[in-house]
C-alpha cells in the first residue's frame, strides 16, 4: 500500500525548502512584499557602528547639544518661530555612518520634538529595522528645516537657506559616510539641484566626500504604494555601498 504524505509533512517541507533554495539561487530575495512589510519580527540587529565611549563621543554629543540650543532660540524665520510648538533638531547616534535627511517636521514631530515619529516615521523605522537590519539608534535622522511649516507646506527657499547653517554644522559634527535623502525637497536642497527625485534616485551622488543616495519620502510611499519597490532598490544600493 502506498503511504500518502500528509500536508505539511516531511516531504512537503523538503519540497518547499528545495523550491526556496532554487529561487534564492536565481536571485529572488523576496516574494511579493518588500522586506519591511513582513509581519514577522525583525531579525536581531547588529549596530552599524556603536557610539564610541569616552571623550570623542562626549565631544560630538556636547557639540550637537550646543547647536541644538542655538536652534531652540532661533527666530530667523519669523513665521516659523511664531507657529512652532518647539524645534525639532535631530536624533540618533553622533557617530552614525548613515544619516537620513528629510524635509521638515510635521504635526507629530512638532508636538514631540523628535524627527519622523508619525506614520511616515513608523514606515522609516520599518525600512531601517526590517529592511536594513539596523536600529534607529544606530543612524542619525534630521531634516532640512527644524521647524514645522504651517499646514505642513513645503519649505520656502529662504527658510531652507536660513536653516542651512544648522544642517551643515550637524553633518560636520557627525561626519557620516552616507546620507539617504528622503524625497525631492531633501535631495534638491542638499545637492543644490532642481532635478526631479525620479532622476536623482537609483545612483550615487557626492556631497563633500559623503556618498548620497536619494529615494522617495516615506509619506509619499503611504500615498503611492507602487513606489515601495523602487525605494527598496535604492535602499539595497545604499546597503551594498555600506557593506551590510
Amino acid at each position: 500500500m502506498t503511504r500518502k504524505t500528509a500536508s505539511g509533512g516531511p516531504a512537503t517541507v523538503r519540497a518547499t525548502a528545495q523550491k526556496l533554495e532554487s529561487l534564492y539561487r536565481a536571485g529572488v530575495t523576496h516574494l511579493g512584499k518588500v522586506p519591511w512589510e513582513t509581519d514577522s519580527p525583525p531579525s536581531p540587529q547588529v549596530p552599524a557602528e556603536p557610539a564610541s565611549p569616552g571623550p570623542a563621543s562626549d565631544n560630538r554629543s556636547s557639540s550637537l547639544a550646543a547647536v541644538a540650543r542655538e536652534v531652540a532660540a532661533c527666530s530667523r524665520c519669523a513665521e516659523l518661530a511664531r507657529s512652532r510648538t518647539q524645534t525639532v533638531f535631530g536624533a540618533g547616534n553622533p557617530h552614525a555612518r548613515l544619516a537620513f535627511l528629510g524635509e521638515a517636521p510635521g504635526s507629530d514631530e512638532d508636538r514631540q520634538g523628535e524627527p519622523f515619529v508619525g506614520r511616515a516615521g513608523k514606515l522609516l523605522d520599518d525600512i531601517i529595522q526590517k529592511g536594513m537590519k539596523l536600529r534607529r539608534q544606530d543612524v542619525y535622522i534630521l531634516n532640512i528645516l527644524r521647524c514645522r511649516p504651517p499646514g505642513n507646506r513645503n519649505p520656502l527657499p529662504v527658510e531652507a537657506a536660513n536653516c542651512r547653517e544648522y544642517l551643515d554644522r550637524q553633518l560636520e559634527i557627525i561626519q557620516p559616510e552616507f546620507i539617504c535623502c528622503l524625497g525631492a525637497v531633501a535631495a534638491q536642497n542638499l545637492l543644490d539641484t532642481t532635478t526631479p527625485i525620479g532622476k536623482l534616485r537609483g545612483r550615487l551622488h557626492d556631497y563633500n566626500g559623503i556618498k548620497v543616495v536619494c529615494t522617495y519620502h516615506p509619506a509619499y510611499l503611504l500615498r503611492n504604494p507602487g513606489a515601495k519597490k523602487p525605494t527598496w532598490d535604492d535602499i539595497q544600493l545604499l546597503m551594498a555601498e555600506m557593506g551590510i
